[in-house]
């Protein structure tokens, strides 16, 4: 059975989307979750011809309900009854829905999920990409759902795509008469009281800087038109930011209202269960009272509430600069090397002169201007700011005045810099595309992007994790730092996944504040003075990385990187994908506190890998194998932008001019995989094996040796032996499996092994070969002959002859050697034979071998076997005349 149904107390925008769903499951029966909003009940009543089949939900047999289509919601909270039809076993759930994402969503097995004004707007735009007609009713109806939640196009939800969809629907035959009749309503005498009670109950609060107001009001029946209410004092009063609590039978109902992207209602309506957008949202509130419910709004708000920015927070610092005498083609190097476009130019290290643009400076240097000073062009009309310049100065400013980058300056000295991307990234979901609504803030506004998780923190690390990092956040206070965790371990907080490699970035010097680190805790550090970086070595054995808050530029393609000093946001920058690119505040007053500069979340709870920037790939190609390694691993994918990059730089053939070590160091990692098998797919897909050897491919030989390697592996574990491994070594050795031995020399050439591991793998090379080509032959072996084959070969070539050996009795023999054989040892020793009355010399290695091929084939087995057969194998009259 196939059902149709919304969110409780069901709108215009739910009946209209339900009505449209229909269209494209007609077997399908339409029911709503719970009560409709009075405007619903009223249009059906008013326009009786608009025939539509609803089923009550009380009549439908929810066990039996095998595909659930949800429209404008998708919480399980949100849809009544109907979310027990989720538990039925094998449920399809199909998803259409215009709501922001929250952690409560639910998966479907189809999801339409678009940023638009409203879900009648999705549906009308699947009508008109799938060529579908409609009738003029529907299309009428859709048109309510469209105005009503839009707000007749006045809601700061509104996109170019819900004026876009209205439109088609018009010239579908939409008939706005009707429209207008059920969305605009005027007030009853009964409601206008209830809104001046509103109004007078309204309290302002002032909470960081915006004014917000409150209004409660208790009622002795349930209103329908509480939502419309709202919707009136907040347009009468001219209110930016307004929350209503309305207490009616059992229950409480909040209605929020935001113009101001510093409050973001959504959130707010959440934590009491409810749901919404940034700029309107409601929850229905049970088991509270109204004072309970008024007292958590506050602290919700306190929460919640993000200060209205000031420049000094927002600003990059320290920034590139140039000074006035230095020519115009090299401040055109520092623009290129940097990847930015303008340069403020100072005197004495501080004092702002003016600015010099890259557009400026290539001008300059097309016309021969180049050796000139950059004080001959720089534009030294500038506004600047200072440091507590407000978000709408800087608005003022960016937008309105276009100024690309502003100056931050106090006293005459510039303090920092704000430019165009980093107010975007403040006003904006996903900094990677133009807004269509500045105003609009969604469920990643900047709090987000800044938000504390503390409560991961608590919940996912363990006691000793969580004192080690408040305890480096006092330390680097005492010392005047600031310190964060950076990259992956707060990468897999996020995804939950146990990660105790702690890399600490500090904003300072990170080599001082390392030493200090190592006295207060009584470990000892080891520093690398080129790379600002340094290594704490605890008492108990455990290491922390630290670093200097760095900027990493490359001189040419996969080039090493030269590394100067730099700010957080810069040091988080030159990282290699959004994933690894943020930040923990450990100093105590903000201990928890999430930096995320570039929507590295999304890219998380979309499970994407992305680049920072277009040139990472080109700068370090290594990149492109961390990429694959990542994406496999997590079981995350690559961009689109970013696997087009990709390409480009495998194209470019970057492997075949840059330092092998650093490349073969992100090879060993992927064949240390757990299941490396995957990545190796990939690497074949982007064309990468050939890097590795020309010509090597990823065929069915290949994949059917690699299978083989895993289930040796496998295997080998499950013996619970304590000799580990190089699971790298095998990996490589069955990539190689069918190249000649002069192949891997060249291996070991190009990615430059040291001369000792070079002659190790090449001498395991040779000897599995001929291992290969002897237990290959039809003559089955002798336990003796087994173990001389094999007793001296490493634990990666045993692995690998298992995996390779065609034959079961080869495999049977090498696992029996790993199992067994290469533990035999006799029990008779050289002092045995000394007492013998042997004399020492070479004869003691011929007979104690001798005696071990006879245990090995069980012609002995006690110690009195094994006197009897050095006595009869070498009896003492043969030693006359000896050593």
């Amino acid at each position: 059975m196939e059902v149709i149904t919304t969110h409780m107390n069901a709108d215009f925008d739910s009946l209209a989307s339900m009505v449209a769903a229909k269209k494209f499951y007609p077997d399908a029966v339409m029911a709503f979750a719970g009560s409709q909003e009075k405007n619903i009940r009223d249009f059906f009543a008013r326009f009786s011809h608009y025939f539509l089949d609803f089923k009550r939900q009380k009549k439908i047999p929810l066990s039996k309900v095998t595909k659930l289509i949800i429209v404008d919601a998708r919480q399980a909270s949100r849809i009544g009854n109907f979310a027990k039809c989720l538990k039925n076993p094998g449920i399809e759930l199909h998803i259409y829905d215009h709501h922001p994402d929250t952690p409560d969503d639910l998966k479907g097995d189809v999801e339409v999920i678009r940023p638009v004004g409203s879900t009648s707007t999705i549906f009308a735009q699947l009508f008109r990409e799938k060529g579908i007609s409609i009738t003029n009713d529907e299309a009428t109806l859709l048109s309510m759902g469209i105005y009503e939640d839009t707000g007749s196009f006045n809601y700061a939800t509104t996109t170019p795509d819900d004026l876009e969809a209205a439109s088609w629907l018009l010239e579908q035959g939409a008939d706005l008469h009707t429209v207008s009749q059920s969305i605009a309503r005027e007030l009853t005498v009964y409601q206008l009281g209830l809104l001046n009670d509103l109004i007078k109950s309204a309290v302002n609060y002032t909470i960081q800087g915006i004014e917000i107001v409150v209004a409660k009001m208790d009622l002795t029946e349930y209103v329908d038109e509480f939502a419309l209410l709202v919707r009136r004092f907040m347009v009468m009063e001219n209110l930016n930011v307004l929350f209503a609590l309305a207490g009616m039978e059992d229950r409480i109902y909040l209605i929020a209202r935001s113009r101001m992207p510093e409050v973001n209602v959504g959130e707010i309506a959440r934590d009491f269960g409810g749901g919404g957008h940034a700029s309107a949202a409601s929850a229905t509130v049970k088991d509270m009272t109204m004072v309970e419910a008024e007292e958590k709004l506050i602290r919700l708000l306190n929460k919640y509430v993000r200060p209205q920015s000031l420049a000094g927070e927002l600003m990059s610092h320290p920034v590139i600069t140039v000074p006035p005498d230095i020519s115009i083609k090299n401040a055109n190097q520092v623009l290129t090397r940097y990847s930015i476009t303008v340069l403020p130019v100072v005197q004495d290290k501080s004092k702002l002169l003016g600015i010099i643009s890259r557009r400026v400076a290539e001008k300059a240097i097309f016309h021969n201007l180049g050796n000139l000073p950059v004080s001959d062009y720089m534009t030294t009309d500038v506004a600047t700011l200072p440091s507590a310049a407000s978000l709408a100065d800087i608005q003022e400013l960016i937008i309105e005045h276009r100024q690309r980058l502003i100056p931050v300056v106090d006293k005459d000295e510039l303090q920092g810099v704000i430019t165009r991307t980093d107010l975007l990234n403040l006003l904006i979901n996903d900094p990677a595309h133009q807004p269509k609504n500045l105003s609009v803030a969604d469920d990643r506004s900047y709090v987000e992007r800044h938000r504390n998780v503390n409560s991961q923190i608590v919940e996912f690390l363990n006691k000793e994790v969580i004192i080690l990092l408040r305890t480096i956040g006092e330390v680097a206070k005492k010392n005047g730092f600031t310190a964060y965790a950076v990259g992956g371990f707060v990468r897999d907080l996020l995804l939950r996944i146990k990660n105790l490699d702690l890399d600490i970035v500090v904003e300072g010097d990170g080599i001082k504040f390392a030493k200090q680190l190592a006295d207060f805790f009584g470990g000892a550090v080891r520093t690398h003075e080129k790379f600002s970086t340094a290594l704490v070595i605890m008492p108990d054995g455990f290491n922390i990385d630290v670093a200097t808050a760095r900027l990493e530029y490359y001189e040419y393609p996969a080039a090493m990187p030269t590394v100067e000093l730099s700010s957080l946001k810069l040091d988080l920058y030159r990282r290699d994908f959004t994933i690894n690119a943020m930040a923990i505040n450990l100093n105590p007053d903000t201990f928890g506190t999430l930096v995320d500069y570039f929507n590295c979340q999304t890219d998380i709870k979309e499970r994407r890998i992305r680049i920072l920037h277009n040139l990472s790939f080109v700068e370090d190609p290594t990149r492109i194998f961390r990429a694959i390694r990542f994406e496999q691993r997590m079981g995350f994918t690559i961009g689109k932008h970013t696997e087009k990059l990709l390409k480009n730089a495998v194209k470019m053939n970057l492997f075949n001019r840059f330092f092998g070590s650093r490349c073969f160091t992100e090879l060993k990692l992927i064949f240390s995989e757990e299941n490396p098998i995957p990545a190796i797919r990939r690497m074949a897909e982007f064309d990468l094996l050939k890097f590795i050897l020309p010509g090597l491919k990823f065929d069915k030989r290949m994949e059917k040796n690699l299978r083989e390697i895993q289930r040796a592996m496998a295997w080998y574990k499950l013996l619970y032996l304590d000799e580990p491994f190089q699971q790298w070594q095998v990996y490589l050795f069955a990539i190689l499996a069918d190249s000649p031995y002069s192949d891997l020399k060249i291996f070991c050439m190009k990615f430059e092994f040291s001369e000792r591991h070079k002659k190790e793998l090449l001498k395991e090379k040779e000897a599995t070969d001929k291992i290969l080509r002897e237990l290959g032959r039809s003559r089955r072996l002798s336990n003796s002959e087994i173990y001389w084959l094999l007793q001296e070969r490493s634990h990666e070539s045993l692995l690998y002859l298992i995996a390779m050996a065609r034959k079961k009795t080869a495999k049977k023999a090498v696992s029996h050697f790993v199992t067994h054989l290469r533990h035999y040892k006799t029990l008779i020793h050289g002092s045995d034979l000394k007492k013998m009355g042997y004399k020492s010399g070479p004869i003691y290695k011929t007979i104690l071998n001798h005696l071990l091929e006879a245990k090995l084939d069980g012609v002995v087995e006690t110690k009195a076997d094994e006197l009897a057969f050095i006595k009869s194998n070498y009896p003492l009259k043969k030693q006359k005349g000896g050593s």
